[in-house]
């Protein structure tokens, strides 16, 4: 028998096309990677300021200039770490480039807000005062008493002031007890001044004629203090929310509307303050108005008293003559 060769079998394996494998994924992972890394810098481009993409420049210029002066390179002064990156626990104030090319700093403070608060608050106020002058012109209840409603805005805000007439009074004499058409009027006015946050200040005022007596038992004090509580009973009952109500002050004829003819009916009046917010923060604070720019009529942000009644200076002692000093007499 003869000796057979041995037969050898090979299985050779063919490989896969290419897209049937996984070099596409790593193919397409890098341009995505690419991609994200590019939409990233143009977003970190697009959101610094002139003055860090400045400090960015002179950095890859000269990398070790920052991180020789600790960071302190120009654009980089809000730099807590050598070469870059924003101090966010810095308060100081903002960098900002001028057109030379040199740095500015900004202080910090709250003027510009506060006077952009104030500049709303007397828009709001102004546009209040439009809307009550326009609804007395149109709505027939108030309309009927124009001549007896005065607005204007004074140093402590919007006033409105409901102003007796000598045969159409709001009161009856010597009475706190409110005529039916005065409440008519607050009735009216209440919604209107409802609207703005503002804080509200009611304050009664009489003429001078005095009650009977001494001055001992009830008086112009008492009776303009009670007057401006009905006021502010029915300003309530008309829609103005309680907690608006700031101050409610009877000054009796301490200030006339009319200082030549103090027992003029027009000086009694309701005077309703809606109040801006540098006179609520300064009621707030405890601090006195500053009246020296007022003129006669809105004298009614004088400081006063816990008890509603106006401060006022005691008068001067009268100076003593200066007494001759005495010779000692010699001693015995």
């Amino acid at each position: 028998m003869s000796e057979q060769t041995p037969i050898i079998i090979k299985k050779v394996k063919k490989g896969g096309h290419g897209h049937h494998g996984g070099a596409w994924k790593l193919a397409y992972a890098d341009f995505v990677t690419a991609m994200m890394a590019f939409f990233l810098l143009m977003w970190l481009l697009g959101s610094v300021d002139q003055a860090k993409l400045q400090g960015i420049a002179e950095y890859f210029k000269d990398p070790w200039k920052p991180a020789m002066q600790g960071g302190q390179a120009a654009g980089d002064r809000t730099s807590i770490i050598k070469g870059g990156g924003e101090d966010l626990t810095q308060s100081e104030g903002q960098v900002k480039l001028t057109n030379q090319g040199k740095e500015e700093q900004v202080a910090e403070s709250g003027e510009t807000d506060s006077t952009d608060t104030l500049e709303k608050d007397m828009e709001h106020l102004k546009a209040l005062e439009e809307k009550i002058e326009k609804l007395i012109e149109t709505n027939p209840v108030l309309q009927q008493f124009k001549s007896q409603l005065k607005i204007d805005i004074t140093a402590e805000g919007l006033r409105i002031q409901i102003v007796d007439e000598e045969k159409r009074p709001m009161f009856g004499t010597a009475s706190a007890r409110m005529e039916p058409y005065a409440s008519q009027i607050i009735d009216q006015i209440a919604p209107v001044v409802n609207e703005l946050p503002n804080r509200i200040t009611v304050t009664g005022h009489t003429d001078a004629k005095p009650f009977p007596g001494s001055g001992q038992g009830y008086t112009n004090w008492e009776l303009s203090a009670d007057r401006a509580n009905s006021a502010r009973k029915e300003l309530v009952r008309g829609g103005l929310k309680p907690e608006k109500m700031m101050r409610v002050v009877g000054l009796a004829s301490s200030v006339p509307l009319h200082p030549d003819n103090p027992d003029d009916p027009t000086n009694r009046r309701i005077s309703i303050i809606v109040m801006n917010k540098q006179t609520e923060e300064a009621i707030m604070s405890g601090a006195s108005l500053d009246v020296s720019q007022q003129n006669p009529l809105e004298k009614e942000a004088v400081p006063e008293s816990k008890t509603g009644l106006p401060i006022r200076k005691p008068p001067a002692a009268p100076i003593q003559p200066i007494q001759p000093i005495q010779p000692i007499p010699p001693a015995h």
